[in-house]
């Protein structure tokens, strides 16, 4: 995000150098420095509901791999109950793009939500009357992906509807910190659940972890929005893709979040079969490797919410993807699990500041009136082509064996993407 038009170029670069020199308590302090978007009451109730039920939702996710692993003992059923679970997003977030920008945030995060409980509380019930199969696995997945996808384009627009303008930026780095924040805590919490308690419970204490958010988003006040001219849904959708076509950055930001998605983030995806068979560091093993790299995220977040307006942010998505993908090569090629760790959190690190500075470029580039559907091809970008990479991680594991996979297909991305950042100088030259 650019200067405020308000402001000439010495008052924000002023302000940059008054705020690096507050102590680290007023940095810190809600409303003030690295948490200022913090002070509109309803994007904190919002915040903070929203990290409640992140780390149920990442519980989840451990649980459910592991599950998988333990009934299968197989990389290429982990990539398929993968592939269930993220295709929805290639399928469906262009569907939920238009919807958030048609209707009501409020009706349509409550819906979703509502369902996702709904689903974690079935999944539980199926693996304590151990009736749980890959297929039921697959399927609750696949519909838990769907109701995700419709709801995500709404959830990224409902963070800017919540605050000012000029705290748009901090407001997506805050949602950053608290969604690492519980893939720090959620992993750590489920290898403890699975090895203290049993799979079962990770499902239901995600359940339970939407009774807040619900309980929030029922008496968040969102803003009035303008109405719209009554096109079609098609002609909406349309309109959409022929934005992001002819602007050739907006383009390039998105394409570079597909690379992220398919070639990279199916490590999250394959983490069990290195916690079990390749790193050998059982369920408690793979909770930390998971908050390893929530951990790193984490740390991308706070960097995120500290930088100052006039900073480049062009640069940081390139050099943040680059760095990405170098360091999963270099975990696959690692046995040493602590130092397998902090490659992790490298990773962590990096991913989120190259996609949620996207994020953040689009929210500040796009008008208003299309914004919901151009997220919706962030969305699409950053978790529907995961599937696809989850699917072909996962077949070639079976034959090669899950590092050298994952080694090739984050390779391959890592020299793309190079190659991208030396030839888009519009890219690098955004703010």
């Amino acid at each position: 995000m650019g200067i405020p038009p308000e402001l000439p170029p010495e008052a924000g670069q002023n302000s940059a150098v008054e705020t690096a020199r507050q102590p680290l308590g007023v940095l810190l302090a809600p409303g003030h420095g690295w948490f200022r978007a913090l002070r509109h009451a309803e994007f904190r109730f919002f915040w903070t509901g929203n990290f409640v039920s992140n780390i149920g939702s990442w519980m989840q996710n451990v649980a459910q791999g592991w599950l998988v692993l333990t009934l299968t003992n197989s990389p290429f059923w982990l990539g398929v109950v993968g592939f269930a679970q993220q295709v929805p997003a290639l399928l469906f977030s262009l569907l939920g793009g238009v919807i958030a920008d048609r209707a009501g945030r409020r009706k349509l995060l409550l819906t979703t939500q509502t369902t996702m409980m709904l689903l974690a509380l079935l999944l539980a019930v199926l693996v304590s009357m151990e009736w749980a199969t890959v297929g039921r696995i697959a399927l609750i997945a696949f519909l838990a992906g769907t109701t995700m996808a419709l709801n995500a384009p709404s959830y990224q627009a409902a963070v800017r509807d919540l605050v000012e303008r000029e705290d748009t930026l901090n407001a997506i780095a805050l949602n950053s910190i608290q969604f690492n924040m519980s893939r720090v805590v959620g992993p750590s919490l489920a290898g403890l659940a699975i090895a203290g308690l049993n799979i079962a419970a990770c499902f239901y204490l995600n359940a339970l972890s939407y009774v807040p958010l619900l309980f929030v988003l029922a008496r968040t006040r969102f803003p009035q929005r303008e109405e719209r001219a009554s096109n079609s849904m098609r002609e909406d959708l349309v309109e959409g893709f022929r934005y992001v076509w002819t602007h050739r950055t907006i383009l390039l930001l998105i394409g570079i979040v597909a690379l992220v998605s398919m070639f990279g983030l199916p490590y999250l995806v394959m983490m069990p079969e290195f916690a079990k068979n390749v790193l050998q560091v059982g369920p408690r093993g793979l909770g930390y490797l998971m908050a390893s790299a929530g951990f790193g995220a984490l740390l991308g977040g706070i960097h995120l919410a500290s930088r100052k307006a006039h900073h480049l942010r062009g640069p940081l998505v390139l050099a943040s993807a680059v760095i990405f993908f170098a360091a999963i090569v270099l975990f696959c090629l690692c046995l040493q699990p602590l130092l397998c760790m902090v490659l992790l959190a490298v990773a962590g690190g990096a991913v989120v500041n190259s996609v949620a500075t996207v994020n953040s470029l689009v929210q500040t580039l796009v008008p208003d009136e299309i914004r919901g559907r151009v997220l919706s091809m962030h969305t699409m970008a950053f978790l529907g082509f995961t599937p696809l990479g989850s699917l072909l991680v996962g077949s070639l594991a079976e034959w090669w064996g899950a590092p050298v996979a994952l080694a090739a297909s984050s390779g391959f991305a890592l020299l793309l993407t190079a190659g991208i950042a030396l030839a888009a100088k519009d890219v690098r030259g955004l703010q």
